[in-house]
């Protein structure tokens, strides 16, 4: 017994289990990332996730206002796919909604469309989709193809029985606009922009920072005449460089070799892009400001990607979100910056069909600066 006890002894296995609950119980903030990180990922994937998003927002241009355009109308209301905001919108409008992303479909009824109904000619509708995120249109247009049959039902009848045929009585043309062979790579590349400055950007900012600290050359470098200001502008002067220049890689690739149209401006793409990696180097230089070390560096970082991967719009559609899910979604500077660049990649918008999500990032860096700043440097201080 004596002979074993000198190899492995119960006793002190139990010693060296209970030091590690109690030097877990001390590091709070590492014990807080291991239970947090698997709740996170639970609750996203469990509830925030949905691969098939109803309740579209869409708009009705009606060049003639008749009892079959009323039943249209209604029949889309009652469908859970779309969510008919206004039924009396101009064409200019209603490209300007669908050009800013605040509406997904946009319905156009012809000024013929009745009369040409009543003759039995072949009349059409006219179905525009926002199709820069095919995932998110893709079930909507299917369901609506296979509704189009049975939306004149009840109002094709006595004289116009006739023209209730197994085919629809009218036609339902579908335009992709944006991307009309509904690529994935249209929608992929641009957002991945903003996930590789997101990832990069962050982690290398908040690890290297941290090992700094962590190594005790900060305190060398402090030592100098440098001032704190200084340091802070010299340490992220080289991670706005080098997120340049990944960028330049990664939209070079996306235009010649995975073929992405780009028809917006290059230099606003390009500002906007500067402010992005400006928005993640303080939340870098925030979560450094929060370590003790690197492992925990590198855990607040995977909190705030994790988050951003998925709640942003990248992976999985965003209107498929519960409603929590997009008000997380829309405080995260990734979400708005790949509607900014898919916008200006893909639509060609400029300054004021970007506004709306440029102000945001625009808030969300200057927070983020002040609240990160000012606490790095009293930690320089």
């Amino acid at each position: 017994m004596n002979a074993l006890n000198r190899y492995f002894s119960l006793h002190r296995l139990l010693a060296i289990i209970v030091k590690e609950f109690i030097q877990m119980r001390r590091d709070k903030l590492t014990f807080a990332m291991m239970v947090g990180i698997p709740l996170l990922q639970l609750t996203l994937f469990g509830y925030a996730i949905n691969s098939d998003p109803k309740h579209l927002p869409a708009v009705v241009v009606a060049h003639e206002q008749s009892e079959f355009t009323r039943s249209i109308v209604a029949a889309l209301r009652n469908t859970d796919y779309l969510d008919i905001r206004s039924a009396t919108v101009s064409e200019r409008d209603a490209s300007e909604m669908l050009a800013r992303g605040e509406v997904q479909f946009v319905l156009t009824i012809p000024p013929d469309f009745s009369r040409r109904l009543i003759r039995g000619e072949r009349a059409q509708l006219l179905l525009e989709a926002d199709a820069t995120d095919p995932s998110a249109t893709g079930n909507a247009i299917a369901a609506l193809q296979q509704i189009s049959g049975s939306l004149l039902r009840h109002d094709l009848r006595g004289p116009l029985a006739a023209r209730q045929t197994a085919e629809a009585p009218f036609e339902l043309v579908i335009h992709r606009r944006y991307n009309p062979d509904a690529l994935a790579s249209y929608n992929v590349i641009p957002g991945l922009v903003g996930v590789i400055l997101t990832m990069t950007m962050i982690m290398s900012t908040a690890l290297g920072l941290t090992r700094e600290v962590e190594r005790g050359t900060m305190e060398n470098l402090l030592a100098t005449p440098v001032r704190p200001l200084e340091v802070m502008i010299g340490k992220i002067m080289p991670y706005v460089i080098v997120g340049l220049v990944s960028m330049a890689f990664v939209l070079t690739a996306a235009r010649w070799l995975f073929h992405v149209p780009f028809i917006g401006s290059l230099p606003l793409l390009c500002a906007v892009i500067l402010l992005f990696i400006a928005a993640n180097l303080v939340v870098g230089i925030t979560v450094s400001s929060l370590a003790r070390n690197q492992m925990q560096a590198l855990q607040m970082t995977f909190f705030f990607f994790l988050p951003s991967i998925l709640l942003s719009g990248f992976m999985f559609p965003f209107r498929g979100m519960p409603v929590w899910a997009q008000w997380i979604g829309e405080a995260l500077p990734l979400t708005h910056f790949m509607r900014i660049t898919r916008g200006v990649m893909l639509k060609g918008n400029g300054l004021a069909e970007i506004w709306p999500d440029l102000w945001p990032l625009l808030l969300f860096m200057l927070v983020m600066m002040a609240l990160g700043l000012g606490r790095f440097r009293r930690t320089l201080d």
